[in-house]
């Protein structure tokens, strides 16, 4: 299904408040067989900004579509000169305790897997392994031409070498790695082709209103299926793209947990929401479960 740009959504249900134990959540993860999914929530204690919570970089910044990247080069020039910004901090970033307690679950045999919504790859960077990436990652390029994947830090170093004089100055960074600039400060950025087609480069990412590969879904709905119960981290879950996976778990009958200072989307569908920090959460629960957490991420690659 198509992923449509769905920016907020308005709590019109009564459900119950959040709770401030974590006790349901460590419950679950006792009796094993647990699906994490992840949101932006998940890394703001890495230093990266989500959506829609305080503060949160819809207040200020629009996403790119799909439809206009590859409708406009003006629009291409404006993604890739904010995007290049960006990717120097977004690329900087560390895996922070929530990341290292899901790594520390899935150690010990506690999950059946780990599906995030993010693209910023601090799940792997913190030991997690198989995580399917929902929307994909910014650390890779796909040409739209060709359909040639290459690694984001072969483009990077392109673009460097062809806007050596780009040093503009960022209001802010997004979730996906987008940095806020002004047109005039982005005008004269060169925006560098396919380096085997000449065809459009775009990160392999789901842009808003594009479609998630149902390849994918299908992946992901089985590992709802093989599940005992799904774990929501960080997520509002206002868009289908994950809430559809809320909805299969309750549908079957599963229990659904959140942990999310917020209200969400999928809260009706919970067997309770945490209404706590993530990182401080995980961290607590793990020692609830006499499973220690390293207190620091593996060294990048």
């Amino acid at each position: 299904m198509r992923m449509r740009p769905t920016l907020s959504w308005t709590p019109t249900e009564d459900v119950p408040p959040g709770t401030t134990d974590p006790e349901p959540v460590a419950d679950a993860l006792r009796a094993g067989g647990v699906l994490v999914l992840s949101g932006a929530g998940i890394s703001t204690e890495s230093g990266i900004p989500d959506y829609r919570g305080e503060g949160g970089s819809l207040s200020r910044h629009t996403p790119m579509t799909y439809q206009e990247f590859t409708a406009s080069a003006q629009a291409r020039r404006r993604y890739w000169a904010r995007s290049h910004l960006g990717w120097r901090t977004f690329g900087r970033a560390r895996p922070n305790a929530g990341h290292l307690a899901v790594a520390a679950f899935g150690r010990h045999g506690l999950l059946t897997g780990v599906i995030t919504q993010n693209v910023d790859s601090l799940h792997q960077a913190a030991g997690s392994e198989g995580v399917v990436e929902l929307h994909g990652s910014l650390d890779r390029v796909v040409c739209l031409g060709c359909g040639a994947f290459s690694p984001r830090r072969e483009l990077a170093r392109r673009l460097e070498a062809a806007n050596p004089d780009f040093e503009p100055v960022a209001a802010g960074i997004n979730p996906d790695g987008d940095a806020d600039l002004t047109d005039e400060q982005v005008e004269d950025f060169r925006v560098l082709p396919c380096l085997i087609c000449g065809g459009i480069l775009k990160p392999d990412v789901v842009f808003f209103g594009e479609a998630v590969p149902p390849r994918r879904v299908e992946h992901c709905r089985e590992l709802v299926r093989e599940a005992t119960s799904l774990l929501v981290l960080g997520s509002s879950l206002t868009v289908m793209s994950g809430l559809r996976f809320v909805r299969q778990a309750a549908e079957a009958g599963k229990p659904v947990l959140i942990v999310n200072r917020d209200r969400t989307r999928g809260d009706r569908h919970a067997l309770t929401r945490v209404a706590l920090p993530l990182g401080a959460t995980l961290t607590t629960v793990a020692g609830r479960l006499d499973i220690p957490v390293d207190v620091q991420a593996p060294p990048l690659t």
